[in-house]
């Protein structure tokens, strides 16, 4: 019998895309008769969830996806429960689950995975890489005093790792670091749970209005002893006195059709969807003119067909006009106010009413977001087209990776409670004083002891504060898309200063937004990314 060779890879990062290229990488090598040596290093204590689902969140944060929905490719070697079935009768099909639920079963399923993989062998570091040096042609990893390695390959999978603040937040922690002010993240939630207990009758405003949000009001209202009942909330007298959410445009996301039989009015045809595959592909190649002109065609069919069946006539032009402003100018066309945009929203998920263009589009979109996906990430978009695509993605989010519709009820009911104001939710003017920050609005001031960071950070790499992305980007091996993520090729690896792939070193996930699109979906950590990533490795081992 053949002797097989062992390999080893070292991958830096262990939450669900890190779990999501292990799992590919054993299916590979076992395919492949090749035997690898994994030494996987990260500090988080969760193997596989990660921060973003951690099992020791609060179980009233949930995923943003219905478990209908909820589809997490398993390797073929591998017999693993699907997520469903491991659930079990808890929650219904329409359900929106914990994302501390999903987080234990990815946990388990890392265990598994390392228990059971027949061709790979791993070793956890819980140490925190500084950087990453070539010598040889191996790549050696430095955690501090300790060098492990060598490695023929490196695969780096960071998630959203710590980012410098904007100029707005930087002056805003300065400014809670001399007064007697608070100035808080999002998450962890749990976290922000145990300090929530010392605000009680205070007045908290939440810098954004997307879904983080949504944790944030449940973490202050129900993970303080308050719930809903009967179409109203019945409060513990621990939440806050007053929740001000606020952003640029002051508008909440949209939330999703609320069961599947709805979620089925808006299924694209497999034609219309072949023609959409090929139109991204088409798109990433070209010009950015080029590429609103190919997506904005193969997405007006099958929304004007949607519409069409809710008796709405004579819009085809109108199709055309709001795609069009999309493009150019995202959610430009809707002037509807947040209580509006939650009433609408509520209305058209539930069925009650015939949806807008813009929900047709954003949910068309939403089914869309694989083949988005294997046609755009193994290409070689060109920059300015990269970011016209991303952008026009970033900007149907309020619509594709909207909430559940039972939290958009909640939070209406709270606004009728008088606990959560809207009143100074789009783009108010912020005066620093003395006592925290004065949201103004027209002739309309509140002032907030307490301030919540709830905005997503940049995936520019230059943003990052870690030597490891700092050191490789200053040895040339990482370079960045004007505004966006890292430069990556289609299977991974980066693009250094040379325009060529840095051999035996890859990047996946946020931080190359551009190189690839959609990449905050927790299906992409699944995903065909994953896999090409894996069969790169494998082929250059061989």
């Amino acid at each position: 019998m053949e002797r097989l060779a062992f390999q080893k890879i070292a991958i830096i990062g262990l939450g669900p895309r890190g779990l999501g290229a292990l799992e590919a990488l054993a299916d590979c090598a076992t395919a492949r008769g090749v035997r690898l040596e994994v030494d996987i290093f990260d500090t988080y204590p969760e193997p596989g969830a990660g921060p973003n689902f951690d099992p020791r969140e609060p179980q009233h944060c949930l995923v943003n996806i219905p478990l209908r929905d909820i589809d997490l490719r398993r390797p073929e070697g591998l017999d693993l429960t699907p997520f469903a079935q491991w659930l079990g009768p808890r929650f219904g099909k329409d359900d929106f689950p914990p994302r501390a639920e999903v987080g234990q079963y990815l946990e388990q399923r890392f265990d598994k995975l390392k228990d059971t993989a027949t061709m790979m062998t791993t070793r956890h570091y819980p140490e925190q890489v500084e950087c990453l040096q070539r010598k040889d042609d191996a790549w050696h990893v430095h955690t501090g005093p300790n060098a492990h390695g060598p490695y023929a390959e490196v695969l780096m999978v960071p998630g959203q790792p710590p980012t410098r603040p904007d100029d707005q937040l930087a002056d805003w922690k300065a400014h809670a670091a001399d007064r007697d002010t608070t100035l808080a993240a999002a998450y962890p939630a749990r976290a922000l749970e145990k300090a929530a207990e010392q605000w009680s009758g205070q007045t908290l405003a939440i810098r954004g209005f997307a879904l983080s949000s949504f944790d944030v009001i449940r973490v202050l209202t129900v993970g303080q002893g308050g719930r809903f009942a009967g179409g109203q909330y019945l409060a513990s007298g621990q939440e806050p006195a007053c929740i001000v959410p606020f952003s640029i445009d002051g508008k909440p996301p949209y939330p999703k059709p609320a069961t599947g039989e709805i979620d089925a009015r808006y299924e694209p045809t497999p034609d219309e969807t072949e023609v959409f595959r090929k139109a991204v592909f088409e798109a990433s190649k070209g010009t950015p003119e080029a590429a609103q002109a190919h997506l904005t065609d193969a997405l007006a069919t099958p929304v004007f067909r949607i519409l069409s069946t809710f008796g709405t006539e004579g819009i085809r032009s109108a199709v055309g006009d709001w795609l069009a402003r999309e493009w150019s100018d995202p959610g430009c066309q809707e002037d509807a106010s947040a209580l509006e945009v939650l009433k609408d929203g509520v209305a058209m998920a539930e069925g009650v009413s015939a949806p807008s263009i813009g929900y047709v589009v954003g949910q068309v979109w939403r089914k869309w977001q694989d083949p988005l996906r294997q046609a755009y990430n193994p290409a070689n978009t060109p920059p300015a087209t990269a970011a016209a695509i991303v952008g026009f993605d970033e900007g149907l989010k309020r619509y594709s990776y909207g909430p559940p519709v039972s939290a958009c009820r909640e939070l209406m009911t709270l606004i009728d409670a008088g606990i959560v104001s809207i009143e100074w939710a789009r783009d108010p003017d912020i005066s620093l004083m003395n006592t925290g920050w004065q949201l103004n609005v027209r002739d309309q001031s509140v002032t907030a002891t307490v301030m919540i960071d709830a905005v997503l950070p940049s995936p520019d790499p230059q943003q990052v504060v870690s030597p490891l992305i700092s050191g490789l980007m200053t040895d040339g091996y990482l370079t960045t898309l004007d505004d966006l993520g890292a430069r990556t090729a289609s299977d991974g690896r980066l693009i250094g200063d040379d325009n060529e792939p840095v051999q035996g070193l890859s990047l996946l996930g946020r931080l190359a937004l551009g190189s690839v699109i959609a990449a905050d979906s927790l299906h992409d950590c699944f995903g065909a990314s994953s896999k090409r990533w894996a069969e790169g490795v494998l082929s250059r081992l061989s």
